[in-house]
């Protein structure tokens, strides 16, 4: 199919979800603000015991797609307040230690408040120690300098925080001419922004898929078990997740990731082909690649027991975990894919 997609609309809601703080286990604003749109478009919505969100879409036939994306990001949590004042840190997720090395963060308290700081090592300043170029950087020599007048543990506390507070990074939207999006969290806004764009496309468009969809907008797949359990009558499940990129994969940021192979092992195989088939069908761009350190809602819920068929599509990301990019094209590759999964007649539950 021609790309339909209303590219504006998905450029404001990514720009909107990647500017709200939702680091695993910090996700009730996020939701919310899925919620709200998701009832702007006329969908069904509800929440989940685990704090995730279902949309539902009648379709054609009772049959149920289920198809998932994730608002979590990575992030980190108050381990320890130091007596200087600073936070030590402990991740929430995996990311390379140096990835966010001198970033700007906000901690959450649970009281409401946001205070800002700036993430360093231990040693901060090639001027003062000797090492500061040559040290590991791991959680034991990473720490939060707070944009606050503190020098003691109990003036960090009379802050209002608390160990087990969270901490988000600084995403660093840009949104580029070129088509680029640069930004942390593009694992997996950008994925989300997709099925938004194709649940708009419906609606403005009176499209009614050939089953009805559940998507699940999960809040901890990022720790492993975002989609752990699934509705007894979801059979197949389409996960959409950033694909990576870089050495021994043939994807580049404006295609459509299809992944054949994970951690959790091979994707179904019918499924896997029919999405390629319906790739070249519609001329979107796309890359047949395998991520072995790589996992995802689906391997989540083949992990939990579920008996299901899964495959994984999602638009390619560079540098993952890291300072992220993308590009619309791959975005609205993205989008095309998951529509004409869902609304192919040829597939069958």
């Amino acid at each position: 199919m021609k790309n339909p997609f209303d590219q504006t609309y998905i450029l404001k809601i990514l720009q909107e979800l990647l500017n709200t703080p939702s680091p695993t286990g910090y996700c009730h604003h996020i939701i919310e603000k899925v919620r709200h749109e998701t009832e702007k478009l006329g969908y069904a919505f509800h929440t989940t015991n685990k704090g995730g969100g279902v949309i539902t879409v009648p379709g054609q036939s009772s049959e149920v797609l289920g198809i998932s994306a994730h608002v979590d990001t990575l992030g980190a949590m108050v381990r320890s307040i130091k007596p200087s004042g600073s936070l030590k840190l402990t991740s929430v997720g995996g990311y390379m230690g140096n990835s966010i090395e001198n970033e700007y963060c906000q901690v959450h308290t649970r009281d409401g408040r946001t205070i800002d700081g700036t993430i360093l090592t231990t040693k901060p300043s090639v001027h003062v120690y000797s090492d500061a170029r040559d040290m590991k950087r791991d959680e034991s020599v990473m720490e939060v300098r707070l944009d606050e007048i503190v020098s003691s543990k109990a003036d960090v506390e009379a802050l209002g925080i608390r160990v087990g507070d969270f901490v988000s990074f600084d995403p660093r939207v840009q949104i580029k001419s070129s088509g680029y999006v640069k930004s942390r969290h593009l694992d997996d806004k950008a994925s989300v922004a997709a099925i938004f764009g194709m649940l708009e496309w419906m609606k403005r468009e009176g499209v009614t898929p050939q089953r009805t969809l559940n998507i699940f907008i999960t809040t901890y797949e990022e720790v492993g078990h975002g989609l752990a359990h699934l509705p007894a009558e979801v059979t197949e499940l389409l996960a959409v997740d950033m694909g990576a990129m870089g050495d021994d994969l043939t994807g580049n940021e404006q295609q459509v990731s299809i992944c054949a192979k994970d951690s959790s092992g091979p994707y179904d195989y019918a499924m896997t082909t029919r999405l390629i088939e319906l790739a070249e069908r519609d001329g979107i761009a796309y890359a047949i690649d395998i991520y072995p350190n790589y996992g995802s809602d689906a391997s989540a819920a083949l992990r939990g027991g579920n008996d299901i068929r899964a495959a994984l599509i999602g638009p390619v990301v560079h540098a993952s975990h890291a300072m992220e990019r993308t590009h619309i094209h791959a975005i609205l590759g993205t989008a095309a894919l998951i529509a004409a999964y869902a609304t192919d007649a040829a597939v069958n539950n």
